[in-house]
């Protein structure tokens, strides 16, 4: 049947419900589309530009009082025919509406779910059906599953869908998303071997998936979707199931971008003890052996310490995955990234493991991959990863920041000190601060600042434990390969004598390694010239990256130091980017974006 024979067999007035019902009747082989099926009348109309250019605030204020005294009616019907009329007044852009939908304050609940529902079961209209779907977000109830299952195969419509879903079906609700982010298709055997109930078909493409998409941002949603739970009930002796297991746990922990997905994964616990209890099923190759080291640091200091746990488990699962573990590795041969960074991260996660025997804080420092440059300082406070449990939005920031500097230092001054910025930076979502001053014989934490949700308390720390424990993880380089190991010692070299930089009108920036290669240094270098060009003003910035070689890391920081005596790095590092005008007036061009060698 024809796009044409198929809207002409539809009854004007259709509700979306039943329209989405007729489009999935009619294929032959019941598969959804990745985008979903086209809505009835195509896209939504384009709003005006005076509405479709209003502030968040502005839009959730004309929003609130449009629909807030609709959604207070007891009559359902009669208050599902004002929305469709009210929204299509407003003439706003269909998600945005949705999403000021969902945070309405609401005078009747009951009254506004009963709405909702009819707007959803009856609505003909993507954006009244919308906020029908968002206020089922936190309204919905079971019997609503089938509803919004139906509705989520419609173009446009899947992230409400499954947003509304999540607390009811967590299966239904991931399917959605993963069906409707398969840019690819690489997905496509996954969706359809779950939409046909065939568990082992389920597992067969589960384990087969690339490695980029089992080890991307979708790790939750593939677990969820596929069951990855059942199936381990189910198979707890399948090596291949097992290794994936590990592979999304570990994604899942990693806080890279927003909340860390684990905390949201309802089986965690079951799940991480099912791959601990069988994971001396895991064939002993050396990527097996850097899987199980990643999950006992997870364990240990990021974001699942933070599940709810029964006493000692932990514990246990740790203390099962040091007996796994092999004590001693082969001496490191040249270029064998993952030998070396097991060696040095074996210890890590279980020389004070005890729930007893750990120090009240703690700074813990991980570098995650052994190919990746992200190198994270962890703090914990009576074991509690602070970064996580306070803030979700990025990594803590690295040793190089906050121990080198001695920015964690408590002296007599009160120290504002930054834990850790977002992921898309401050001034997109923030990040989290907190003062640090010394009281006595007591350390204090306070004066939080850019937490989520509520204020933090003040934590007060033993100084001389506080001391000690900092002055260990200052000690502690165990986490330094040898081109961050140059890297360090280069910045290092530029705060002892700031002369090197300072004679070219230069500042250091930060140092660290490439985030392609972590065996390339990198040093930035800020350039504010002391007499711009008229009109001009602001900073450059200069990337050095210096040679990857097998050198001495002290000897290729002296070597890069000598250099700066007597040559502009300016005349040899890559210019970054900075003020445009400056750069223009000074002839500077930020290179082509291509991938380094």
């Amino acid at each position: 049947m024809s796009a044409r024979e198929e809207r002409a067999a539809l009854t004007p007035g259709t509700s979306l419900y039943d329209y989405a019902l007729f489009r999935h009747g009619i294929e032959p082989d019941g598969r959804v589309p990745r985008k979903g099926y086209p809505l009835p009348d195509g896209p939504p109309e384009q709003p005006e530009p005076g509405l479709r250019d209003l502030t968040w605030h502005q839009a959730q204020a004309v929003v609130a009082d449009a629909l807030t005294p609709l959604l207070a009616d007891p009559d359902p019907v009669r208050a599902a025919e004002a929305v469709h009329r009210r929204v299509a007044d407003l003439a706003m852009p269909h998600r945005m509406l949705r999403a000021h939908a969902a945070r309405l304050a609401l005078a009747d609940e009951d009254a506004a779910r009963r709405t909702a529902r009819q707007l959803v079961r009856t609505g003909t209209h993507v954006t009244a059906v919308g906020v029908g779907m968002a206020l089922l977000i936190r309204l919905g109830e079971p019997e609503d599953v089938p509803w919004l299952k139906a509705l989520g195969m419609l173009h446009g419509l899947a992230d409400a869908a499954s947003a509304a879903l999540d607390p009811l079906d967590r299966q239904a609700a991931a399917l959605l998303v993963v069906r409707s982010r398969d840019r690819s298709g690489e997905l496509t055997s996954l969706t359809d071997a779950i939409h046909s109930g065939d568990a082992e078909a389920t597992r067969s493409a589960l384990v087969h998936l690339p490695d980029e998409l089992r080890t991307m941002w979708l790790g939750r949603r593939l677990a969820e979707a596929a069951d990855l739970s059942g199936l381990l009930r189910a198979r707890p002796q399948d090596a291949e199931l097992l290794a994936l297991t590990g592979r999304l746990l570990h994604r899942m922990a990693d806080q890279r971008g927003n909340r860390s997905e684990i905390l949201d994964y309802l089986p965690a616990r079951a799940v991480y003890e099912a791959l601990v209890g069988h994971a001396d099923l895991l064939p002993p190759t050396p990527e097996h052996r850097s899987l199980l080291l990643s999950i006992a640091l997870d364990l240990h200091s990021g974001a699942p310490v933070l599940l709810n746990w029964r006493p000692g488990r932990r514990r246990a699962l740790l203390d099962a995955l040091d007996r796994l573990l092999p004590d001693v590795v082969p001496e490191r041969v040249p270029g064998d990234r993952h030998a070396d960074w097991f060696r040095r991260n074996r210890h890590l996660p279980f020389a004070r493991a005890g729930d007893g025997d750990r120090p009240r804080w703690e700074v813990v420092v991980v570098h995650g991959a052994a190919d990746s440059s992200a190198v994270e300082t962890r703090i914990l406070a009576d074991g509690v990863p602070l970064v996580p449990a306070l803030f979700g939005k990025g990594r803590g920031n690295p040793p190089e920041y906050l121990l080198d500097s001695g920015r964690l230092r408590a002296g007599s001054e009160p120290r504002e000190v930054q834990l850790v910025e977002a992921y898309c930076t401050e001034g997109c979502c923030g990040a989290l601060y907190v003062t640090i001053r010394r009281d006595g014989d007591e350390v204090v934490w306070d004066g939080w600042r850019g937490a989520v949700g509520p204020t933090p308390p003040a934590y007060r720390f033993d100084a001389a434990a506080y001391d000690a424990e900092l002055a260990r993880a200052e000690r502690d380089f165990s986490w330094c390969w040898p081109a961050r190991s140059t890297a360090r010692l280069i910045a290092a070299g530029l705060r002892d004598r700031p002369d090197l930089a300072s004679r070219w009108e230069l500042a250091p920036g930060w140092a660290g390694t490439d985030w392609r290669d972590p065996d390339t240094p990198v040093v930035q270098l800020v350039f504010t010239p002391s007499a711009p060009p008229p009109g001009t003003g602001g900073s450059l910035y200069f990337m050095w990256w210096l040679p990857n070689d097998d050198g001495p890391a002290r000897d290729r920081a002296a070597a890069a130091l000598r250099r700066m005596e007597t040559e502009d790095p300016k005349a040899f590092a890559t210019f970054g980017g900075g003020n445009d005008e400056l750069a223009e007036a000074l002839g500077y061009r930020e290179p082509p974006r291509t991938p380094r060698a």
